[in-house]
């Protein structure tokens, strides 16, 4: 499957061939026929129907009122055109096209589209595989100028698009964070918390051999997952073992074999801490297929609370990411950046919480 790229479009669907008509003919108002109508210059109606100040308020009212009655709608690729803006934000989602139904991204998008649209702007989407052509996708729309700014999410500890980006002086604002001095704006998740949080709770549900399905440790999240999770065992006197670990791609398959894996070992684990939701589905899916209880012989935690995690069987034990707050907020960011204005902070950590559930709710009574 090609990779893809599409704008995000609400479109009305017309069946009568006189109101397409209608439309159309609205569609072709004019300056000058307004103008023609009221009875003034093209260059008043054009200054009263952007609001500026030097046209007297019966005026503007009347033209207002005219042009709304005449169907006038402006022109917007001209006026784009003009100001040398396309009015358009762009996100890259680091995915092939066969895993955008990844719970995460689809909640980024959605928050990301509502705040853009809400300030005027549209998206432009593309999903891409991570790597040179994700990179080059940022080239083709930054030299296109197709966009006014990205958002970039899923970061790496060494990240070539924040690297270009910041290269090229170009409005950007990013979900997570990555190592090294360079400066830009971004807002992330404390991931270092919140397993800290998942080992409390792990720990609390009688939990001693606790097993981890890790992601790859190039992505920034990784390490502060893993370390939280790694010290708040340890805080409790229990060590999280080599052989406990496993890495996995962040989809439901990974985590399926490897949670098969851990649960056919003599010495299985009683808990399987999965650092995001999906992998965790994945690990249920396999403990049941073994016969075991979800939350009775083994627990199974997640990291996101994705809108699935609550109606899993049995329901997901997880962090909660405030994922479509940070959306809202990034995309609130890239406005501010794309318009010139200064942000009051450029960098913002915000704290998840614990959400506990059947997965790893009750103390464990494993036989």
């Amino acid at each position: 499957m090609t990779s893809k790229t599409f704008k995000c479009i609400i479109a009305k669907h017309f069946t009568s061939k006189l109101v397409i008509q209608d439309v159309v003919k609205k569609m072709g108002v004019r300056l000058k026929d307004i103008a023609q109508r009221v009875g003034k210059s093209v260059t008043t109606v054009s200054r009263a129907l952007n609001d500026y100040d030097d046209v007297g308020v019966e005026t503007k009212a009347e033209i207002v009122r005219v042009a709304d009655e005449m169907g006038y709608s402006p022109n917007t690729l001209a006026q784009r055109l003009q100001k040398r803006r396309s009015d358009t934000i762009g996100l890259i989602i680091p995915t092939p096209p066969e895993r955008f139904a990844d719970p995460f991204f689809t909640e980024l998008l959605a928050a990301v589209g509502d705040k853009a649209s809400e300030r005027g702007y549209d998206m432009l989407v593309s999903t891409q595989p991570p790597g040179e052509q994700e990179l080059m996708t940022y080239r083709k729309m930054l030299e296109g100028r197709l966009v006014d700014g990205f958002i970039v999410a899923r970061t790496h500890r060494q990240d070539a698009r924040i690297e270009y980006l910041a290269m090229q002086g170009f409005p950007f604002v990013v979900f997570g964070s990555v190592e090294g001095d360079i400066e830009f704006p971004f807002i992330d998740v404390d991931g270092e918390h919140g397993m800290r949080l998942i080992a409390g709770h792990l720990y609390e549900s009688g939990c001693r051999n606790v097993a981890c399905i890790a992601p790859h440790s190039d992505f920034s999240f990784a390490s502060c997952r893993m370390e939280g999770l790694q010290d708040g065992l340890a805080e409790r006197g229990l060590q999280l073992k080599e052989e406990n670990i496993r890495t996995g791609d962040l989809s439901q398959s990974s985590g399926y074999e490897h949670a098969r894996d851990f649960l056919n070992k003599t010495d299985s684990p009683d808990a399987i801490a999965s650092c995001n939701d999906l992998m965790a589905f994945g690990a249920i899916h396999a403990a049941q297929e073994l016969g075991l209880v979800v939350g009775k012989d083994v627990c199974i935690t997640g990291f996101d609370d994705v809108p699935t995690a609550e109606h899993a069987h049995p329901p997901l034990t997880t962090v909660h990411q405030p994922v479509r707050e940070v959306g809202g907020m990034v995309c609130e960011m890239l406005v501010k950046l794309i318009s010139g204005e200064k942000l009051v902070r450029e960098h913002i950590l915000l704290q998840p919480t614990l959400v506990v559930r059947q997965s790893c709710g009750e103390i464990l009574n494993r036989n």
